[in-house]
């Protein structure tokens, strides 16, 4: 009979109350090491056994499971099976069909199993820790952290993220993938950087396997670095209705205040343009436009272009689609270096837009619906500092 001793197991009752892990979880690493140490140590390569352990008093027991079969003559492999004349003279009330549980407990078992299950509980301690920190990390899913580089692999980059949140150095680490970097910064080892939390896994994860993924490319980086410079956006007095960004080069954010004695722009920008500043430094200069948002689509469009004079705009709102005119001086800043200011209006107002110059005007005479018949042209001084918001929606 192999047994555990009363210390070993009050060890590994500690450590699940100390870990703040289910005691369930440690004793099912204490079984599986001791299949895997029986396995090893009596060399059967057979899976007709099991290691039964009463939990409460650390006894140890190896059964061989055989099926019972009616007669003699239906065996086919006297290793898995037996028959039911032979399994009665261990269990009389057994019947054919069931499974006979033979007790083949080596001696010296206990000494073994304990050695060999030493490491797996480790283990699989180590692992629940994680899979406890990756639960509550889930909730920073979305969000900003500080990072510090570890190591790189390839073109990905590994970065501890346990730091900032009380955890030992390595332990609690986040993969930066290549198609995640920004082409403006430049990665060096030991670094601090802040992050964006684009996904955390906390399913099926090995235990060399990053379960976080960040990035410093995802308009949610810039959605948070302007939550944490700005109080008006952190308090919700001034709203981010869109964001559209090239990382690297430029974004561009539509604001709206709550509050009409709050100047959305200049709370974004700060005094001196301060707080802008400080959001485009974290960004390795990145140019960041701030603009503001309106319901109707053709001041938005008019917004998003900004500073841009507009000569007039089209627009098919069922198609989400509108015709840009402006003055052919402005035409390559309205579409910008390799269409980038076009590519950025889009995407923050959401309308498939057409840049012309405006002595085209006369040619698109059918096209869509004049701006005259969808609200108010607007002739507004978009993001200039001093607005007093009377355009505002």
């Amino acid at each position: 009979m192999g047994k555990l001793n009363a210390e070993f197991m009050r060890a590994l009752n500690d450590i699940a109350e100390q870990k703040g892990i289910d005691k369930e979880i440690v004793l099912e690493a204490l079984e599986a090491g001791m299949v895997s140490a029986y396995k090893k140590n009596y060399n059967t390569a057979s899976e007709n056994f099991k290691v039964d352990l009463n939990k409460k008093t650390g006894e140890i027991k190896v059964y061989i499971q055989k099926e019972v079969l009616a007669s003699d003559d239906d065996i086919e492999d006297d290793m898995i099976q037996i028959s039911l004349e032979e399994a009665k003279k261990y269990d009389a009330s057994i019947e054919a069909g069931d499974i006979l549980n033979i007790e083949d407990t080596p001696k010296e078992f206990g000494r073994i199993a304990a050695q060999a299950a030493k490491q797996m509980v480790v283990q699989k301690v180590r692992e629940a820790e994680r899979q406890i920190m990756l639960s509550e990390f889930a909730a920073l899913e979305n969000g900003m952290i500080t990072g510090i580089i570890q190591r790189s692999k390839g073109n990905d980059i590994y970065v501890d993220i346990g730091i900032g949140l009380g955890k030992q150095v390595g332990e609690l680490e986040a993969i930066l993938p290549a198609n995640e970097q920004s082409p403006a910064d430049r990665y060096y080892f030991h670094q601090q950087l802040k992050l964006y939390v684009a996904n955390v896994k906390t399913e099926k994860v090995r235990f060399n396997e990053p379960a976080i993924m960040v990035s410093r490319t995802r308009v949610g980086l810039v959605e948070n670095l302007l939550k944490l410079e700005v109080p008006e956006i952190a308090d919700g007095t001034v709203e981010i209705k869109a964001i559209s960004r090239v990382a690297g080069s430029r974004t561009k954010v539509a604001v709206v205040s709550h509050d009409s004695n709050v100047e959305p722009i200049g709370a974004c920008v700060g005094k001196n343009g301060m707080r802008i500043q400080k959001v485009m430094d974290e960004l390795n200069g990145e140019k960041i436009d701030i603009v503001l948002y309106y319901d109707d689509p053709v001041k938005m469009i008019r917004s998003a272009f900004s500073p841009v004079d507009i000569t007039d705009i089209k627009i098919n709102p069922v198609d989400h689609a509108a015709m840009v005119f402006v003055d052919q001086n402005a035409l390559s800043l309205a579409i910008g270096k390799n269409g980038q200011n076009a590519r950025l209006a889009v995407k923050l107002c959401g309308f498939k837009i057409d840049i012309k110059p405006d002595t085209e005007i006369d040619n698109y005479s059918d096209w869509g619906t004049t701006t005259n018949t969808i609200g108010d042209i607007f002739t507004g001084d978009l993001g200039s500092f001093g607005s007093d918001g009377d355009d505002e929606e």
